[in-house]
């Protein structure tokens, strides 16, 4: 059968999408191979509006719960699949997953990213005990702790920038002497005292009994004389909390070839409909190349795409 639209992903946009498209009597297909996005391996969400305290799995539950309230005459769910590649032009589009094709007149992607993981020993034995890869959702947990952030971009000062409210002292380790985040962003929290940036850093470590304790770098700057310290060896910090932001890796390879992405694998959209290069598809959430990403922002933006996805279904 052919869909009015097909939504792929199943984290916090796709399921406000799916529940906004059955509401409107889309005759929608939700492919997700899991529900609840990257959030599910949070043990403690405090930034869901309307819920102080949720985990990323019960999340995950509530939201597949809601979208199962419509499943049937205007909701088909396609769980546990990967779409591989979406072919044709806006009216006749072609979604393969790795298990089955589908035909739709309109598409919507919101299959998110992923965190770049941290390259170091105990990344992996510390995640969520004490290493975290969001300091929206985990920071106000270290109130009154020393903290790193591991990044040099943007969302890595930005993180500092949050953590700065409630940690006494924040150390921002950067890998190299220059900085991928705007200019003003950086002089602005260089004048903080608490924030301690320590450059060309490179992170070896984790350290920690159950919960993080500390980490372990290297200071990799170059040049420098033999008459100076040896700043080859391990370096060690006292931390509680380690905050990794080292970008993210985009789940969109399955569009390269029929949207516009950005150099790093974000689909581009106008943010006012959420409409992307290509006529009759649209994403939302972490997948796209908008500024900020949230759990409650991937939600709003799905629903202002489907509000578009509508006026163009049935006006336009």
């Amino acid at each position: 059968m052919k869909y009015d639209l097909i939504i792929i992903g199943g984290g916090p946009a796709g399921c406000a999408a799916a529940v906004y498209a059955a509401r409107k009597q889309l005759k929608t297909l939700l492919i997700l191979n899991e529900w609840g996005g990257q959030s599910i391996v949070s043990e403690d969400i405090q930034n869901w509006i309307g819920t102080p305290h949720i985990s990323g799995n019960d999340l995950a539950k509530s939201l597949k719960s809601h979208v199962m309230e419509y499943k049937g005459e205007y909701i088909t769910i396609a769980e546990g699949e990967l779409v591989e590649n979406i072919t044709g032009v806006y009216g006749d589009f072609k979604i393969n997953s790795n298990k089955n094709k589908y035909n739709s007149a309109a598409v919507l992607v919101t299959t998110g990213s992923n965190r770049r993981k941290l390259d170091a020993i105990g990344a992996d034995t510390f995640e969520h005990k004490g290493l975290t890869y969001c300091a929206s959702c985990d920071g106000p947990l270290y109130g009154g702790m020393d903290v790193a952030v591991i990044g040099g971009g943007n969302a890595a000062f930005e993180s500092a920038a949050q953590l700065l409210a409630y940690c006494p002292t924040v150390y921002l380790l950067n890998r190299t002497e220059s900085y991928r985040a705007d200019e003003i962003t950086v002089n602005k929290l260089k004048s903080n005292p608490n924030l301690k940036i320590i450059n060309n850093a490179i992170v070896k470590e984790i350290s920690g009994d159950k919960f993080v304790t500390g980490l372990t770098y290297t200071d990799s700057t170059p040049n420098i004389s033999s008459f100076e310290s040896d700043r080859s060896k391990e370096i060690k910090l006292d931390v509680s909390g380690v905050f990794v932001e080292i970008g993210q890796i985009p789940a969109t390879s399955f569009a390269k070839d029929i949207c516009e992405l950005d150099t790093i694998g974000k689909i581009k959209i106008d943010p006012r409909t959420q409409q992307t290069s290509t006529q009759g598809i649209w994403a939302a959430g972490d997948c796209t190349d908008i500024l900020y990403h949230q759990n409650n922002i991937a939600a709003g933006d799905a629903v202002r795409a489907l509000e578009d996805i509508y006026v163009h279904l049935k006006t336009k």
